[in-house]
């Protein structure tokens, strides 16, 4: 249906859709623009040597002077780890409730930046930013103050469910505001944005409480031996479920790796942790208690390779030493992409003699299908905007809300990027805008795109060998060289004929540029390039990246 009523508002995703991570939308209507999270991503095994992705923000800088702020829904780092890198382009206020908060600020404190305007929010509240009228609403997740949003716009009420799951004994808080989502229904709402992490799966997700139980086991099973449990730093429940069953068997509790100690010092800090006195410990004091009275929570369950868990795996921890005696506890499920990273630690433990488990210790933070269809049920939106997962995530809630009633037409599956016009008389997407991924390397952002990453794997597949000669200035002789060198192609030692005959083969090219006069050097490494690289694959079938250097001398 074509449309182009005044009233219409635009949603744009940037990302966070086709993919599990980088969760972004931009909100627009007139002059006015919000930010609904910033998160980023991690990066996929053939982005070599990339530590992050953070979303392209074009979009956003080609309309500055318009946006209100962002406003975010939890602290996980798939919604909220690309602030640091957008706040450098886009300084605009923070609004998010106070544990996410919280976790942002020492985020931030990381990064040199200018001062950020942020604001605490309460469920209930509403603030107005431009067009819109925003109001946080309780959900429970697998991090404590995660918020849906109620965004009041000139069409109609768009609810943005966030990360959510609906957990009747939650470990912190009240069980979600499912009151407020049934007052939303009543009153109409234009459009659903749902959580679709889980909308393949049947039922319902077990409460995080199950979890303690399955801890209670652990810790009982296993008195005799130190456990170390990894699990996500921003699953502040679980941290509290450990700490729970640590007290109750009179263990006392180690926190290793960095995120683990930032976020859970800011999660006691602001009250959402609940830690009996004398209970944690210093790393350096666990020397004057035994095995059976420790316990270590740490982060690297999904792998990451310099988390504590790869490094102790490793056996290159500073200050924990794996013992055959030892129990670890994966407390999470791999992020997908994650699989080989999380096998290999394992595999690493297991070599070391560790005990390991990881069944029945984890519970997701979203929906399965049966919540989501209640969501729905209550909500009642007249368009359901499937969000949060990879594109066989949305079309599965997509599927599952056609087969509650709802119109085809009224349920839109959008890619990052699109642009969704929408309001009472109909929606529809209209364009597309910039959108995808910026590689964060290192200290550079953006510096690294698909040539450099094909480099790198042209690299790391065949290897490189360098070709150095010297040339006379004004005669264009051969003064020194052709010199070989190989790195990651062959071990030069053991291939002494076969890079004495590669040297004669570009020697022999450049006496015949010679004797052609050919004095362009560019013309003169693209000879040797080409002469060499049919050379190697008529001897080796390789394709190593050739780089021919020519030096000058008078």
């Amino acid at each position: 249906m074509a449309i182009d009523k005044k009233e219409n508002i635009k949603i744009i995703p940037l990302g966070g859709l086709e993919d599990i991570g980088m969760n972004i939308t931009v909100i627009e209507y007139e002059d006015s623009i919000i930010i609904v999270d910033c998160g980023l991503a991690f990066p996929d095994d053939d982005m070599l040597g990339i530590d992050l992705v953070v979303p392209d923000i074009t979009y956003l800088q080609e309309n500055r002077s318009k946006i209100k702020g962002f406003v975010i829904t939890h602290g996980h780092e798939d919604h909220i780890g690309a602030l640091p890198y957008v706040l450098k382009e886009i300084n605009a206020p923070i609004y998010a409730t106070r544990l996410t908060m919280g976790i942002i600020e020492g985020k931030l404190k990381e990064h040199p930046l200018k001062p950020v305007k942020k604001k605490v929010i309460k469920y209930g509240q509403s603030i107005n930013l431009g067009a819109f009228r925003i109001e946080f609403i309780r959900v429970n997740h697998s991090i404590g103050d995660a918020s849906a949003l109620a965004i009041h716009t000139p069409a109609g009420v768009i609810v943005h469910t966030g990360d959510f799951k609906i957990d009747y004994t939650p470990v912190f808080g009240d069980v979600m505001d499912l009151a407020k989502f049934a007052d939303l229904g009543r009153k109409g709402v234009l459009a659903m944005m749902c959580d679709s992490t889980n909308a393949l799966r049947p039922g319902f997700t077990m409460s995080e409480k199950t979890v303690g139980k399955t801890f209670d086991n652990i810790f009982t099973e296993h008195a005799s031996h130190r456990l170390i449990i990894a699990t996500f730093a921003s699953n502040v429940d679980r941290v509290q479920q450990i700490i729970n069953s640590a007290h109750k068997f009179g263990r006392k509790v180690v926190l290793e790796g960095r995120s683990m100690v930032n976020i859970i010092t800011v999660a006691d800090e602001l009250g959402y942790l609940q830690i009996p006195e004398n209970t944690l410990i210093k790393t350096e004091e666990m020397k004057n208690y035994t095995d059976e009275q420790l316990v270590l929570i740490t982060t690297g369950s999904q792998g990451e390779s310099m988390a504590a868990l790869s490094r102790m795996a490793a056996s290159i921890h500073k200050k924990v030493k794996i013992k055959p005696s030892d129990v670890v506890v994966f407390s999470s499920s791999p992020i997908p992409g994650n699989e080989k990273a999380v096998s290999k630690v394992m595999n690493e433990l297991a070599l070391q003699g560790a005990n390991i488990i990881f069944q029945d210790t984890h519970v997701s933070g979203h929906a399965c299908q049966e919540e989501i269809k209640l969501l729905y049920s209550l909500v009642k939106p007249k368009y359901s905007i499937p969000v949060h997962g990879e594109f066989r995530h949305l079309k599965a809630q997509a599927d599952l809300v056609a087969n509650m009633g709802w119109d085809k037409e009224n349920i839109i599956v959008m890619k990052s990027g699109n642009v969704l016009s929408i309001g009472q008389e109909g929606a529809e997407i209209i364009g597309q805008v910039q959108a995808g991924a910026v590689l964060v390397d290192g200290l550079g952002i953006g510096d690294v795109g698909n040539i450099v990453l094909r480099d790198r794997q042209n690299l790391a597949e065949n290897g490189i060998i360098v070709v150095v000669l010297t040339l006379e200035k004004k005669s264009n002789q051969v003064m020194a060289g052709p010199d070989i060198v190989s790195r990651g192609f062959v071990y030069v030692r053991e291939s002494e004929d076969l890079i004495e005959e590669a040297r004669k083969i570009v020697e022999a090219a450049v006496e015949e540029c010679m004797k052609k006069k050919v004095v362009d050097w560019g013309k003169i490494k693209l000879v040797i390039r080409e002469t060499l690289s049919d050379y190697l694959w008529k001897k080796m079938r390789r394709s190593p990246m050739i780089l021919p250097i020519i030096m000058e001398v008078e």
